[in-house]
């Protein structure tokens, strides 16, 4: 096999699979979140690897003994152990309130665990916003790498102020790839879009103001949706595929914009430490070969195939300029420098801001509307619920 081709395959498929194994990072940030809601200074209810790092730099200048062994940084260890410490101290101060006071209990959805296929994970919750006319509808679309998440990952914070503003919120479950191929997690959310517009009527819902949002894979997903020509049966004997899927506007967070090997080594390639790749590539069910691992993760019977598949669902090759909307958030800046803890730098460069700064130069070239923050970016809006409201409600 050709070197080249092998070494962008590798690199492709490892970006691809190394999603899962942020999960340790995130649960991190997500504790920085609940105890210390200071730390999330663009208020965009997620902390970025910015933040994170400003947030340990000011544990450090406050409390110097939590650096065990006086590096001057703190480790994931000891980082753990501050969050540790913080969480005991904020169960003694508010037993009754849990652990934070920004850790507000989720509103109970309207119908929970509908069932819109047979599989298990072919169901979704929906919180009718309250109100006598019809109301837009916001579904969110989990990440996870496709291999893991849930429904339940819908923030708070998001659900509390879509409602608030008239705007119904669903959040929907899919089929992972760890027991089907992709697109199947795509097919999924298209037939849950479906399914909720047809109780449209039943739900107080206007089926021509519906978004998407979610991040990662999930942001993979949203952008496929919106960016994807109808793809509605009017034929067909099934009424829910008789159903639109196009889509109002579509919000995601650290999305991934092209599954093309080169687009993947340019973007971000350089970004890489020297000889980082290698420990990168993580093998699946003990198959290391990259070519196989793509054909098994696209359900194809050849790489070629396979990379045929991966192009019809990637944003940069589909989106035109009469498709929806887009408001895109990253936590990362242009020329930010990477963490060396290796495990924090897979999710790091999979997230990376490049890959949103290259869909913007997209569709600003074939004049499509879309929006790019990041900090430090003059970006129209502050979170996907002012992009939501702009662009879902009537003025």
């Amino acid at each position: 096999m050709n070197r080249t081709i092998f070494n962008l395959a590798s690199f492709t498929v490892v970006l691809l699979i190394v999603a899962s194994f942020a999960k340790a990072d995130d649960e991190v940030k997500t504790q920085i979140l609940k105890l210390f809601p200071q730390a999330d200074t663009d208020k965009d209810g997620a902390i970025s690897d910015a933040e994170e790092a400003a947030a340990r730099r000011q544990v450090v200048q406050r409390f110097p003994q939590a650096d065990k062994d006086g590096d001057g940084v703190l480790s994931d260890a000891e980082t753990k152990a501050v969050l540790r410490q913080a969480a005991r101290r904020a169960g003694k101060n508010n037993p009754k309130r849990g652990n934070s006071r920004t850790a507000t209990e989720k509103k109970k959805p309207t119908h929970a665990n509908v069932k819109y296929g047979e599989h298990e994970r072919q169901v979704f919750d929906i919180w009718l916003a309250d109100s006598s006319k019809p109301t837009p509808l916001a579904i969110y679309i989990h990440g996870g790498g496709f291999k893991s998440g849930s429904k339940e990952k819908l923030k708070a914070d998001n659900l509390s102020g879509l409602l608030n503003s008239g705007i119904s919120v669903a959040a929907i479950n899919y089929r992972l790839l760890t027991t089907h191929p992709l697109p199947t997690a795509h097919h999924d959310a298209r037939r849950a879009l479906q399914f909720m517009r047809s109780k449209a009527g039943e739900w107080n819902i206007d089926k021509n103001r519906v978004a998407a949002f979610g991040g990662s894979a999930g942001a993979q997903i949203c952008m496929w949706l919106a960016f994807t020509d109808d793809m509605a049966k009017p034929d067909s004997a099934d009424p829910i595929e008789r159903e639109s899927t196009r889509l109002t506007c579509v919000a995601t967070a650290g999305g991934q914009t092209n599954n093309s090997p080169e687009f993947w080594r340019e973007t971000i390639g350089h970004l890489l430490p020297e000889g980082a790749s290698g420990s990168l590539l993580v093998p699946a069910n003990g198959e290391q070969d990259p070519e196989k691992l793509r054909i098994a993760m696209w359900g194809a019977k050849t790489f070629e195939e396979a990379n045929e598949i991966a192009a019809r669902h990637a944003a940069m090759n589909i989106v035109s300029a009469d498709d929806p909307p887009l408001f895109m958030s990253y936590g990362s800046s242009p020329g930010s420098k990477p963490p060396t803890d290796p495990t924090r730098l897979r999710g790091w460069l999979i997230h990376h801001v490049n890959l949103g700064i290259a869909l913007k130069k997209k569709t600003d070239a074939i004049k499509h509307e879309s929006h790019l923050k990041y900090s430090g970016s003059n970006c129209k809006y502050d979170s996907l619920v002012d992009f939501f409201v702009d662009k879902l409600l009537e003025n």
